[in-house]
C-alpha cells in the first residue's frame, strides 16, 4: 500500500501513553512496596526489630511502631486504589480514542477514495470493518494496556521478592518466564481462531445484508426456512470457533492455578526444610508468589486475547489501506466548467480490472447543453459506466471527456460533479425528514425552495403529508408508494441546480400513472438543462430528442 496505517499517533496519543504509564508505575511501585511492609509488620508481631526493612523505616523518620507501620500500609493500599482507578479510566479514553479515529478515518477514506476502488469493495464487508473489526481492534487495545499494566505490576512483585530473598525471586521469575513460553502454541491457535471469526462474521454480515434487501423476494417466494438455516449455519460455525477458543482459555487458566501452586508449594518446603528462612521473609514471599499467580493468569488471557483479536486490526488496516492508497484528488477553489455548448467524448476506453474486454470500448459521443437523449442497451452494454464517466465518478483509461472546450482533469472531474444530479432506480431515502431528506442535497436550502424542487418534481403531495416537510419517512421512505418515493428523488435531484441530470432506469419499476406523472415533470425540464435517461421505454422515452444504443461498450444505431 502507498500509506502506512498506524495504530497510534504520537502527537496524539503521546500524552494519553505517558499517562497510562506513569499510573501503571505508581501502581507497581505502591503495590511492591505494601507487601515489602509486611515483613517489618511481622517481625513486629513476632517481637522482632524489623530487619533491614525496619531500619529503612526507621531512616525515614518512621517510629518502629505497629500503628504507624500499619497506618502507611493503609495509606498504600488506598493511593494504589486510586492509581489503578485513573489508570483504567485512562485507559478507556485511549480505547474509545482509538476506535473513533479509526472508524472516522475508514469511513472518510471510503467517502474520498476513487469510485473504481470503491465499487470493487463489498458494501457488507466494509460495514463489518468499519462497525465490528474496529470495535475488536478497540478490545485489542485495552487487553494490550492490559498486559503491559500487569508487566509492569509483575516488575514490581519481582523487584520486591528480590529485595526480600533474591534466590527464592529469580527461581519464581524463571518459572514464570517458562510458563508464558509453554503456551506460545495456544496463542498461535488463538490466533488462527480470530481469523476464522473474522472472515466468519464478514460472511454474516453479507447474508444479512443480502437478507434484508431481499426480504420481499423471500417472503414472496417462501424462502424464510433456507434463509434461516444459511445464517444459521454460519452462527454455528463462529459458535464452535468461539467455544474451542474459551475452552484453550479455561484450559491455561486451570493448569496455570494448578502449577502455580505447585511451584509455591516446592519453593515454601526448599525455604522451611533446605535454608531454614524465617516466618517474617517467607510469608511476605508467599504473599508476592500468590500474587503472582492471577498476574500470570491475567498476562497470559491479555496476550491470548491479543492473538486473537489480530486479524480484526488486519482487516481494519487493510480497509483503510486500500482506500487512502486510491484517494481522490482535492478539488478545493476548483471552479467546475459551465456547460453551455456540449459534452463530448472523444474515443473513450474504460477498461476494469479483472474484466476481459473494456466496459466501453473507443467511445465517441456528443451530447448538446440542454438536450435529451435516451440511452440504450442490453444489460451488460456499458450503460452505467457510460453515466459514471459523464457524471464525472470516473475517468477514462483512454481519450477525453470535455465539457464545452474544456477537459476534465481530475481535479476538474470532481468539481464538475457538482453539476450533475443521478436519480437511479432504488429511490435512496433516510430515517429522518421530508426537510432532511431534500437537504442531502443542498443543505442551505429555505422552505421555499424546497417546495419549488417539489413543484418541479410533481411531488407536491409530500407537502399534504401529515406533518409537512417534517414528516419522518422512516426506513426507506416505507411511509411512501414507489412512485412518491421516486419523485422526491428527482425533487433532491433538482434543488442541485444541475447542469446534467442522470436518470438511470427512474422508471423501470413504477406503474403507468405514476411513470406518467414522472414523465409529465421531465418534460417540463426539457430544453433548462441536458438530461441523460439510461434505459428507459414509453413515456419518459419517447420525450428524448435523440436515441442511442450502447452494445459490448461501443456505440450502435438506435
Amino acid at each position: 500500500m502507498s500509506r502506512r496505517v498506524r495504530m497510534f499517533e504520537p502527537a496524539q496519543d503521546g500524552w494519553a501513553a505517558l499517562r497510562v504509564g506513569l499510573l501503571m508505575l505508581g501502581v507497581a511501585l505502591t503495590e511492591s512496596v505494601g507487601i515489602v511492609l509486611l515483613v517489618p509488620l511481622l517481625a513486629l508481631l513476632d517481637q522482632g526489630e524489623g530487619g533491614r526493612f525496619g531500619a529503612w523505616l526507621q531512616a525515614l523518620g518512621l517510629p518502629l511502631r505497629l500503628e504507624p507501620v500499619l497506618a502507611l500500609f493503609l495509606a498504600l493500599v488506598v493511593l494504589r486504589t486510586l492509581i489503578t482507578y485513573f489508570r483504567q479510566l485512562e485507559g478507556a479514553r485511549l480505547e474509545m480514542k482509538l476506535i473513533n479515529r479509526l472508524r472516522g478515518r475508514a469511513w472518510h477514506a471510503l467517502l474520498h477514495c476513487d469510485w473504481r476502488v470503491a465499487m470493487g469493495l463489498r458494501r457488507a464487508n466494509a460495514a463489518n470493518v468499519v462497525i465490528s473489526q474496529v470495535n475488536q481492534a478497540g478490545y485489542v487495545v485495552n487487553q494490550v494496556l492490559g498486559a503491559l499494566a500487569n508487566v509492569v505490576t509483575l516488575g514490581g512483585v519481582a523487584l520486591a521478592a528480590l529485595a526480600i530473598s533474591w534466590p527464592l525471586a529469580l527461581t519464581g521469575v524463571i518459572a514464570g518466564c517458562l510458563v508464558l513460553a509453554a503456551w506460545r502454541g495456544t496463542r498461535q491457535r488463538a490466533s488462527r481462531m480470530g481469523q476464522v471469526v473474522a472472515a466468519t462474521y464478514g460472511r454474516v454480515f453479507s447474508r444479512l445484508d443480502e437478507g434484508m434487501q431481499s426480504l420481499r423476494v423471500i417472503k414472496s417466494l417462501g424462502s424464510e426456512a433456507s434463509a434461516v438455516r444459511g445464517l444459521t449455519d454460519e452462527f454455528a460455525a463462529l459458535e464452535a470457533t468461539q467455544l474451542a477458543y474459551q475452552r484453550d482459555l479455561g484450559r491455561s487458566r486451570a493448569l496455570l492455578q494448578i502449577g502455580g501452586a505447585a511451584v509455591l508449594a516446592g519453593l515454601v518446603w526448599l525455604s522451611v526444610t533446605r535454608w531454614h528462612m524465617a516466618a517474617a521473609t517467607l510469608l511476605p514471599m508467599v504473599a508476592l508468589f500468590a500474587r503472582s499467580v492471577p498476574l500470570l493468569e491475567a498476562l497470559q488471557q491479555s496476550l491470548l486475547a491479543l492473538a486473537n483479536g489480530r486479524p480484526a486490526i488486519d482487516a481494519v488496516i487493510e480497509l483503510i489501506a486500500t482506500a487512502e492508497a486510491a484517494p481522490e484528488p482535492d478539488a478545493s477553489g476548483v471552479v467546475p466548467p459551465g456547460l453551455a455548448q456540449a459534452i463530448t467524448l472523444d474515443q473513450v476506453t474504460v477498461q476494469f480490472a479483472g474484466q476481459a474486454a473494456p466496459a466501453l470500448d473507443q467511445v465517441s459521443l456528443r451530447i448538446a447543453a440542454g438536450e435529451m437523449v435516451a440511452l440504450e442497451g442490453p444489460s451488460g452494454s456499458g450503460k452505467s459506466t457510460l453515466a459514471d464517466l459523464l457524471g464525472g465518478l470516473i475517468a477514462p483509461d483512454q481519450g477525453t471527456v470535455q465539457i464545452d472546450d474544456v477537459v476534465l482533469d481530475a481535479p476538474l472531474r470532481r468539481a464538475w460533479r457538482g453539476c450533475v444530479a443521478y436519480v437511479q432506480q432504488d429511490p435512496v431515502l433516510l430515517n429522518a425528514s421530508l426537510r432532511e431528506n431534500l437537504r442531502w442535497a443542498a443543505p442551505d436550502a429555505d422552505d421555499a425552495r424546497l417546495e419549488r424542487a417539489l413543484g418541479d418534481a410533481a411531488a407536491r403531495f409530500a407537502l399534504d403529508l401529515p406533518q409537512g416537510l417534517d414528516t419522518v419517512l422512516g426506513d426507506g421512505g416505507r411511509r411512501l408508494s414507489g412512485g412518491e418515493r421516486q419523485r422526491l428523488m428527482l425533487a433532491r435531484a433538482l434543488l442541485r441546480d444541475p447542469a446534467l441530470l442522470i436518470l438511470d432506469e427512474a422508471t423501470s419499476a413504477l406503474d403507468a400513472a405514476n411513470e406518467a406523472l414522472v414523465a409529465e415533470a421531465i418534460g417540463r425540464l426539457k430544453g433548462r438543462l441536458t438530461i441523460l435517461m439510461i434505459g428507459h421505454h414509453g413515456r419518459l422515452a419517447a420525450l428524448a430528442d435523440r436515441r442511442i444504443r450502447l452494445d459490448g461498450g461501443k456505440i450502435g444505431s438506435a
